[in-house]
Parts: C-alpha cells; sequence; structure tokens
C-alpha cells in the first residue's frame, strides 16, 4: 500500500473509532511508523510500505482505536521545547502545565540561586525545563511512584540535566518533613480532579493515564490541601507555592490562602484560573 493510501485508510478507521482528530493521528503514527516527518508523507505519496511497516502501522493504529493516546504509542510528547519520554506510568505533558513553569521563571530571577522542589514530577517535564532555564538553581523533583521516577530520570539523561536535578521517592513533601523553611519554591502539577468527574473525562484520559495522578478525591483537592500544609512548612519566610489547579478550584484556594501573603492566579489562553501562586509571610 502506497503512503498516500495508508492515510486515506486509516484516517478512515480512526474517524470510525471516534479519534477527534482522525487526520493528524494518522499522520503521526505512520511518521512514527517510518521514522520521517510529515513532509516525507507529502513528498513521496507513492512510496509503499514494507510488509514489516505495514504490521507496524496497524498495530498502532489498532491501539489507538482503542482509545490509548498517542503519546503512549509514540513514546514522546513536546514540552517547553524539549522532547519527552512517557509512558502509561506518567501523566502526558500538557501545553497548560507551560503556564506554570512560566510563573515560577518570572518569580525566581529575583532569587540569586533559588532552592526548588518539583512535588509529583511524574515525567519530570517541569523540573527539567526549570533546570534548562536555572542553571543557577538547586532543584529537587520527588514522586511517590518508583515507576515515574525511572521515567523522569532517563528524560534527565536524554537531555543532559541529570546534575540540574535531584530525584528523590517522596509522598508529597514527606522525604523532607525534617527540613523546615528550606526551600524558596514549591511547585506541583497534582491530581486535581474529582472522582465525581471519571465518566466525564475523554476515554483515552480516564482509561490510560495513572489515576494517581489525576484523582483526588471526591472534590479534586485532597492532595492540593494536603500539599498546603506541607508547603507552609517547608518554605521559606517569602518563599513562593505554586500549583497548576482544575476549573472551578479559585474560589476555594482563596479562602484557603487565607493567612499567606500575596496570592496570584494565572489564566490559562481559555481564560481559565490555571495556576496559583501564593507567598509564605
Amino acid at each position: 500500500m502506497q503512503l498516500r493510501e495508508a492515510l486515506i485508510s486509516a484516517t478512515e478507521r480512526l474517524t470510525m473509532a471516534g479519534s477527534a482528530d482522525s487526520r493528524r493521528d494518522a499522520e503521526l503514527l505512520l511518521m512514527f511508523t517510518l521514522g520521517r516527518d510529515r513532509s516525507f508523507l507529502y513528498s513521496h505519496p507513492e512510496r509503499s510500505l514494507t510488509n514489516e511497516e505495514s504490521a507496524q502501522y496497524d498495530d498502532a493504529l489498532g491501539k489507538r482505536s482503542r482509545g490509548m493516546p498517542p503519546q503512549y504509542i509514540t513514546g514522546h510528547q513536546e514540552f517547553w521545547g524539549m522532547d519527552f519520554v512517557v509512558s502509561p506510568a506518567v501523566l502526558i505533558p500538557r501545553p497548560e502545565t507551560e503556564h506554570l513553569v512560566e510563573t515560577v521563571l518570572e518569580l525566581a530571577q529575583a532569587t540569586e540561586r533559588p532552592r526548588i522542589v518539583d512535588v509529583g514530577t511524574g515525567s519530570g517535564c517541569i523540573a527539567l525545563a526549570l533546570a534548562k532555564e536555572l542553571r543557577h538553581a538547586e532543584i529537587h523533583a520527588v514522586d511517590i511512584s518508583p515507576a515515574a521516577l525511572e521515567v523522569a530520570r532517563s528524560n534527565a539523561t536524554r537531555h543532559g540535566l541529570e546534575d540540574g536535578v535531584r530525584f528523590q521517592d517522596s509522598d508529597l513533601l514527606g522525604a523532607f518533613s525534617q527540613d523546615v523553611a528550606r526551600f524558596d519554591f514549591v511547585v506541583s502539577n497534582p491530581p486535581y480532579v474529582s472522582e465525581t468527574e471519571r465518566d466525564s473525562l475523554q476515554r483515552e484520559v480516564r482509561d490510560f493515564e495513572p489515576p494517581l495522578a489525576l484523582f483526588a478525591g471526591a472534590n479534586g483537592l485532597g492532595v492540593i490541601d494536603r500539599l498546603i500544609l506541607q508547603a507552609e512548612a517547608a518554605l521559606k519566610p517569602g518563599g513562593w507555592l505554586m500549583m497548576e489547579i482544575g476549573k472551578g478550584q479559585e474560589e476555594f484556594l482563596r479562602q484557603r490562602l487565607t493567612g499567606w501573603g500575596k496570592v496570584r492566579f494565572r489564566n490559562d489562553l481559555q481564560q481559565i484560573p490555571r495556576v496559583v501562586a501564593a507567598q509564605k509571610r
């Protein structure tokens, strides 16, 4: 089968399976199969797939048809201009989380050698993006999942940042419970989806991404609430807690962070409050 025919057939197959962007997925998986970029697909439409390539493409399309995110099929996702290895052990990095990185960078410029901890690091995307931009910072990254830490460490190595981030197994900030007032910044993209929202999530999120990184109790605020308490002890006076948050959680956090110093919210491109930054007095 030629590339043009393979793309047409794959697009129809994925459309029937309910893919929201079947053409994009068909192209992405064909690029993955061939190890080529998009321009190759369209400059060589007459190129025929080998039997091995056809079998590999069919396998990838089958996984996508069953709802598996394309990032788990290819094993890659871009974040902050960096290519990250991902697996079902970690949440897929999303563009919205770049707002969190931007917020940290804006505030960290005023600190000569900031001490930062990324809580629930997953793929390591936040910690490594910060390490790339803040070469003078002391950065720690923790996660409760050993499998996630393995992915994060591999990403650090492939980007040459293994000396810039210290990875550690920890339930939130539990590993630093004795280190009172140590950090300038506590940063996190915590689980913030409520259990009541489970059935309304996209199939590829609900059925394939790690529940530990998604769900946080009946109201989605269980982990955030614990992290606020722990961060208050771990931060230096004047230090900042920064978290990605879910839609509708702004009012709770305004009330919960009463007693802190400055409290700021940052909207995403849909004008939904996506990041909260709170300064310890």
